[in-house]
């Protein structure tokens, strides 16, 4: 095989000298790239090369021979490490195409349907920082329609682990969707869950709420999150719904308290991930008030329509280089 490859190099590179045209040199590439092609190392293409110069002039001088010889020691690292790179991409492609798969079962997983209520605004939006996202918003009704429930959930941490740990989470909302849903006892129990189930390395804080679409009355709970902001439209004014409760997977019996809060027209409530509030350069609690300012600027629109400007805003700030999972829910009275 050596022989013929030297025997077809030989010609093409004789031509080349003889004619020194484009169409020459357009043989000699193509050629190449067929021996790319039959895996041939770069050091051998040099080797074919010193044989087919050797062959064409007789009186070559010793010393460009051993130039040729060093030039082919030096091609054997580099083949080794070419082999090595080729090897790494094509690893890297077939990681791509797994996460790619990985991430529209993911994104299937979380979908999220958002109810259509006469009564209730609802907004949100989730942008993962990587391809798999480390927050969920999960929103439900039922008990004929009495109640509205929902859960803004953070994995702390990032990649596969943090979106194989928030499905598993999603999964656990969904078996409590028609058991007892005071926010404290759904906390409890996913606690439990994610006690159990997951690396000790990993936890996840949580904001769950219940609203009573009857008596506009919102009850909720916090596990370690973010705490969300209330916007009070009789006065225009904002609090802080401050939850003290420990962050999932931490302790395996953990108690968390509930709290009720009445809106009324035109109040909103504002649920948020740290990837909110966590703008580069800026404390969290000067973001908080950026947050504020922004949604009270933009109170007249719809729920949906606050959450995207909340994200527009706050990405001019940031220069459209996120830290963090964004994730936004909102309800509007």
């Amino acid at each position: 095989m050596v022989q013929q490859l030297l025997i077809q190099y030989k010609q093409i590179l004789s031509d080349y000298i003889a004619n020194r045209q484009e169409q020459n040199l357009y043989v000699g590439q193509n050629y190449v790239r067929q021996l790319m092609k039959k895996n041939v190392a770069p050091e051998d293409v040099i080797n074919i090369h010193k044989k087919a110069i050797e062959e064409i002039y007789d009186d070559l001088p010793e010393k460009l021979s051993y130039a040729y010889e060093f030039l082919i020691e030096v091609m054997v690292q580099f083949g080794l490490k070419f082999r090595e790179h080729q090897s790494l991409l094509i690893k890297q492609e077939e990681l791509r195409i797994e996460m790619d798969i990985a991430t529209r079962i993911q994104n299937h997983l979380l979908k999220t349907t958002v109810p259509q209520i006469e009564s209730l605004d609802i907004g949100m939006l989730s942008i993962p920082l990587r391809q798999m996202n480390g927050d969920c918003v999960y929103c439900f009704l039922y008990d004929k329609k009495d109640y509205l429930s929902f859960a803004v959930t953070d994995v702390v941490g990032k990649g596969v682990p943090a979106a194989l740990c928030m499905s598993m989470v999603k999964n656990g909302l969904e078996t409590l969707e028609y058991a007892n849903n005071n926010p404290s006892h759904v906390l409890e129990v996913l606690n439990r869950i994610i006690e159990k189930s997951v690396d000790d390395s990993m936890f996840v804080s949580s904001f769950y709420g219940r609203y009573d679409l009857a008596n506009d009355v919102l009850t909720y709970g916090s596990a370690g999150h973010e705490p969300g902001l209330y916007f009070r439209a009789s006065d225009e004014s904002f609090h802080d719904l401050e939850s003290k409760g420990l962050l999932l997977g931490v302790l395996p019996e953990v108690k968390y308290p509930q709290f009720d809060i009445q809106l009324k027209e035109n109040d909103f409530v504002v649920i948020m991930t740290d990837g909110v509030t966590e703008i580069r350069d800026i404390e969290v609690n000067e973001s908080r008030n950026i947050i504020k300012e922004i949604t009270y600027l933009h109170r007249h629109l719809s729920a949906q329509e606050i959450c995207e400007k909340v994200y527009s805003e706050l990405q001019k700030l940031q220069d459209y280089a996120m830290k963090d999972d964004f994730t936004i829910f909102i309800l509007k009275k």
